[in-house]
């Protein structure tokens, strides 16, 4: 039975979107207020109890996971505050980013980056350190200017640069390490209109342009397909509109029926044959055409997905991301690996956040990806190799096999982190084995 508002109860088995991680809580949690949650966390110290909160479970590790109390922050949700003077909204952390974009627009306000989807609460997104793509503009945590958090002792910190800097620095993405966040505070600015060109572009051009792609566009990303040498490339850049969105039967059949529905067909059909993979791709690869479109950012920015999978992602810096593709392509071609998902690239700038993946560097993400029920771990152990000899960070979120020593050096501040964690969790409330891995003992 789950929990109603204020109270908990015995719970099922717990599977992320994914379906690669399962969990059987002790018990599940629903807090209706930042009291109660405050409450649970104390009362699961008194049990001897770890504590997890989890959000829509579209992470693809086991960073939720947990066999003590589960927090489910679906009540916790809403707008507190908007500040028109200091362009900044609050909103309660679990609070899907869905309903975020819907109330803001609404209100004539913006986030100014997202990523690919909205299905994710506001403090799932930023505390794995969820991204899209952007010139200039960062991560959703980048956009973080205050947060407040249930610590272990079930005090409620509030964190800011002004206040508790140290706190704030490493809470934005705090794989649910430091606490419980309960609110968040995002820079908005006034609604806008972006323009999205979308085209098929051969690889080799993309590679031989991408510092110039990257330069020109507010926002610049691509999809290669494997065993092709294809890509579909996507720029948004703000507009003065008019606004002048994809049309409702051109959406439907391009978003959903090919992007979706066919995809989805042909998926099936690669992993009953996976030798019939490399011409499916081909046909993949040239089945949406050239499109441009002007609508709100969010409608730019996210689309349905619809087709499962499992998801690997790394960040590398930007300046080694050519390189690093080009090893992909080689390493898929001379492999017997059959990929029937594109490769996503997308970059994002340098931020000061203790343990983002664009942490102090300019970065590039090379995300690949499975059709779920389809055997992964060859593919992506190659990938991994690969993206770890460009000193790859790998996205909090999504499948890796890296440990505390490996992330130790490829994160400046990464001692920061775990003395804080120290402080905040000495008995290790929030502890379960994923996060042992990456952050030690």
């Amino acid at each position: 039975m789950s929990s109603t508002a204020s109270g908990s109860g015995r719970s099922g088995t717990w599977r992320n979107w994914g379906g690669n991680v399962t969990a059987r809580p002790a018990r599940e949690v629903a807090p209706a207020s930042v009291p109660e949650l405050a409450e649970a966390v104390r009362r699961a110290a008194e049990d001897g109890l770890p504590v997890k909160a989890v959000g829509s479970g579209h992470s693809f590790t086991s960073i939720a996971a947990t066999d003590g109390v589960l927090i489910r922050p679906h009540l916790l949700t809403g707008i507190r505050h908007i500040d028109r003077e200091a362009m900044t909204v609050t909103v309660e952390a679990g609070t899907p980013l869905r309903r975020l974009n819907l109330a803001l627009a609404r209100e004539g306000l913006s986030l100014a980056n997202m990523g690919d989807i909205m299905e994710q609460t506001v403090s799932g997104a930023a505390g794995t350190g969820t991204h899209g793509t952007g010139r200039d503009s960062g991560s959703i945590a980048a956009q973080i200017r205050a947060l407040e958090l249930v610590t272990a002792d079930g005090s409620v910190l509030t964190c800011s640069r002004a206040k508790n800097p140290d706190v704030f620095a490493a809470a934005r993405v705090g794989l649910g390490a430091l606490g419980v966040v309960t609110a968040l505070t995002f820079a908005v600015e006034p609604l806008f209109l972006l323009t999205a060109r979308e085209e098929p572009m051969p690889l080799d051009q993309v590679l031989g342009r991408f510092d110039e792609l990257w330069a020109e566009n507010e926002h610049f990303e691509f999809y290669w397909f494997p065993h092709t040498g294809h890509t579909n490339t996507k720029r948004n850049n703000r507009s003065a509109g008019p606004q002048r969105p994809v049309g409702r039967l051109r959406g439907l059949y391009e978003d959903e029926f090919l992007s979706n529905g066919v995809f989805r067909a042909a998926n099936w059909v690669g992993r009953a044959a996976p030798g019939t993979i490399p011409s499916i791709a081909r046909i993949s690869s040239r089945a949406l055409s050239a499109r441009t479109y002007t609508d709100l950012p969010y409608k730019v920015f996210t689309s349905p997905r619809r087709v499962r999978f499992v998801e690997m992602e790394y960040a590398v810096p930007r300046a080694a991301v050519v390189e690093t593709l080009r090893e992909l392509r080689a390493m898929v071609d001379r492999s017997r690996l059959r990929i029937s998902f594109p490769v996503e690239v997308r970059t994002a700038p340098a931020d000061d956040i203790t343990l983002s993946t664009a942490a102090g560097r300019d970065t590039a993400y090379l995300a690949v990806h499975m059709f779920r029920g389809t055997p992964y771990r060859a593919y992506f152990t190659a990938a991994e190799r690969i993206f770890t000899a460009h000193e790859g960070r790998p996205h909090w979120g999504k499948v890796h096999t890296r440990d505390a020593e490996y992330l130790s050096r490829v994160y400046p501040r990464f001692g920061e982190f775990t003395a804080l964690r120290d402080r905040l969790d000495p008995d290790r409330r929030f502890r379960n084995d994923h996060l042992r891995r990456v952050l030690g003992s």
